[in-house]
């Protein structure tokens, strides 16, 4: 699931193409953005769809070995511990992986030579050969091997990262967090999961839904404003010389500042200076920071910070 952090950068990058466009449609606007969103579970379901690529691979190569002219006792009576792994085969016959896929029309077909590569980093290391070897066949065991090689061989695979550069722009940004994602679902397909085990949903519930689009609409209507209340507390800086970036992140703080009553003002202030060491200069955190700091002082004396709930009271 996509955490709060992750939702706030997706909205960053949905506001930053809306400004950059001059689009003045808000609809068009949150269709993109929610497109975007969507894209996220694409890679999810693009990287689980991967695994069972690689048993298929497998087991065609133990074929290839058995029609060989003069087979010999290995390729007649192979080890197919791997081949057989029982949490693989779960999200195989997943239904919900399955019908993902054919929605979003998502396949591996056209990429043989990147899964014999993953295919054979795996077999060939040490790791493989320990398990393959191991008399413990719990499914334990089963399950923490394919977590193990998931982790080593298939989230570090520069190739793998390559395509998915060229597939989607955004992807690189959001592979580190659906990596995650992926080895929790490994962890899910506990075992007694079935075909019908659900995988992990992109969004925790509609709060997270209403809040991201909450904040993107917001941050634009209001954008104009947010760019006056920010001018005064540049003091020698003058708002055309501030990162575009920074002041984008200002204002969707801003905005959480005054329009989200259950979200901590320590929250957005922290979430959006964390956000702008990855999407802003090296100098950026110190400079939201005390633009911010100088803004919620004025915002809590003038008595326009209203938060509600338990420990939401300033």
């Amino acid at each position: 699931m996509l955490s709060r952090r992750h939702l706030r950068i997706k909205v960053m990058q949905a506001i930053y193409a809306f400004l950059q466009g001059d689009n003045t449609d808000l609809a068009k606007g949150e269709k993109e953005l929610m497109k975007g969103v969507n894209k996220i579970y694409d890679l999810y379901i693009f990287i689980l769809l991967l695994l069972p690529e690689l048993i298929e691979f497998g087991k065609a190569r133990i074929d290839e070995r058995k029609q060989k002219r003069i087979p010999n006792p290995e390729d007649l009576n192979p080890n197919t511990r791997f081949v057989e792994n029982p949490l693989l085969a779960k999200l195989s016959n997943n239904n919900a992986l399955r019908r993902e896929a054919e929605v979003r029309k998502l396949s591996w077909a056209d990429e043989p030579e990147l899964i014999k590569k993953i295919y054979n980093s795996i077999v060939d290391s040490e790791e493989f050969a320990a398990y393959m070897n191991n008399e413990d066949k719990s499914y334990l065991v089963e399950q923490k091997f394919v977590q193990s090689v998931f982790k080593k061989y298939v989230a570090t695979e520069e190739r793998l990262h390559s395509l998915f550069e060229d597939k989607s722009i955004y992807w690189v940004d959001d592979l580190e967090f659906i990596n995650s994602m992926v080895v929790k679902t490994l962890g899910l397909l506990n075992e007694q999961a079935n075909e019908n085990t659900p995988l992990l949903p992109l969004l925790k519930d509609d709060d997270d839904r209403r809040f991201m689009l909450d904040l993107f609409h917001k941050t634009i209507i209001h954008e104009k404003e947010y760019d006056e209340l920010i001018k005064p507390k540049l003091q020698n800086w003058e708002m055309e010389r501030v990162a575009m970036m920074d002041v984008l992140l200002m204002k969707m703080a801003i905005s959480e500042f005054l329009n989200f009553p259950s979200v901590p003002t320590k929250v957005s202030m922290n979430e959006y200076i964390e956000i702008s060491k990855d999407y802003s200069t090296p100098q950026s955190k110190l400079f939201i920071n005390g633009i911010l700091d100088k803004l919620l002082t004025d915002f809590k004396r003038e008595d326009k910070i209203q938060k509600s709930g338990r420990g939401l009271m300033e």
